[in-house]
């Protein structure tokens, strides 16, 4: 298993500022994203943190506390089966001129969809990197997501936004979508990534006119798309006619919990080895794995919430180590506390 490393400590408040407010959905906040790897962070030995100032010590700290706030992505079976699935469609779609094949990432909350749609992206864009290097003008990826109660102009003007587009109040359809039809086709975009698809019903009339959008978006765009979602296989994105469609072209990728086992071992093996902490015994986190696996019903987000949450608590308590107590102390989100709670005593 791999995870992505984190990024070096900002040298300036705007840097700070920048980034953390990146965002995915912008030009800017994808192409950070992708920019990696970017320098890991150093654990110092007890011999070289005697020799800090009180200044730089709270530097140090703040460095490993911004180190474990970020949510590392493992290379789960899930993640993994989403890339091949993703570069397969794409390979198969390259000389398509209609009805090109997508695919659906689909789950419960906190199952690993978006960390799977973005490294997805993230191995797309590389790709496309590697063979078109020193080329800046090119956009192979573009990631948006769905509001609630979005309307087809709201979509469209999203893939305008994420492109740096002008979309003014009287902008209509037509004009918003030809100026991203032909960025796109300039920037040779191949991978369309649409997060949130779960808000599109196509019982309601405002529903199937933004799944008519993005379907007229896919026609126009030789691009794959990939849709991410909860539980899209019962939900109102397939319902009726336009559902059957996207059924019948779209392939499915199912994220769930993950059983208690080899792999979910190897989860919490792989989330210890990313710890920055001075006092805590390597391997002792691995025994509790059958407990985390409990505590957290099999989801990887919380999973990554308990431990990153209890280093942070580590590092603010001075104890330097996860321990089963400073666990418990991180709550989690509710469905993930409420069916467990009892089960833990």
């Amino acid at each position: 298993m791999t995870i992505s490393e984190p990024a070096a400590r900002p040298t300036s408040l705007r840097e700070a500022d920048a980034e953390t407010n990146r965002q995915l959905t912008t030009l800017e906040g994808w192409r950070k994203f992708t920019a990696g790897p970017p320098q890991p962070s150093v654990l110092l030995t007890l011999a070289e943190l005697s020799k800090l100032s009180p200044v730089e010590r709270a530097l140090y700290d703040e460095d490993r506390l911004d180190h474990h706030a970020r949510m590392f992505v493992v290379a789960t079976s899930i993640v993994e089966k989403t890339v091949v699935c993703g570069r397969r469609l794409v390979l198969l779609n390259r000389h398509a001129i209609s009805a090109r094949r997508g695919l659906m990432v689909s789950g419960l909350p906190g199952t690993g969809k978006t960390s799977a749609l973005t490294q997805l992206g993230l191995a797309h864009e590389l790709l496309d990197r590697a063979r078109h290097p020193n080329v800046a003008d090119r956009t192979p990826v573009l990631y948006i997501t769905v509001p609630p109660a979005a309307t087809a102009r709201m979509i469209a003007a999203e893939f305008a936004r994420v492109l740096g587009l002008p979309v003014r109040a009287r902008s209509n359809m037509t004009d918003i979508i030809e100026a991203v039809v032909g960025v796109c086709t300039d920037t040779r975009t191949g991978l369309v990534l649409v997060d949130e698809i779960h808000n599109v019903s196509q019982v309601t009339r405002a529903g199937a006119e933004v799944s008519d959008t993005l379907k007229y978006f896919s026609e126009r765009l030789p691009a794959t798309f990939v849709y991410a979602g909860i539980n899209l296989e019962t939900s109102e994105l397939l319902a009726g006619t336009r559902g059957a469609q996207i059924a019948s072209r779209f392939t499915l990728v199912p994220t769930r919990p993950f059983p208690y086992g080899d792999e979910w071992k190897g989860l919490v093996a792989t989330l210890e080895q990313t710890l920055l902490l001075h006092d805590h015994p390597p391997g002792s986190l691995v025994k509790l794995d059958r407990y985390l696996h409990k505590r957290t019903d099999g989801m990887i987000g919380a999973l990554s919430h308990a431990i990153r949450g209890a280093a942070i608590d580590a590092i603010l308590n001075g104890t330097e180590r996860v321990t089963k107590n400073g666990l418990d102390a991180v709550p989690l989100d509710h469905a993930a506390e409420t069916p467990k709670k009892n089960q833990l005593k």
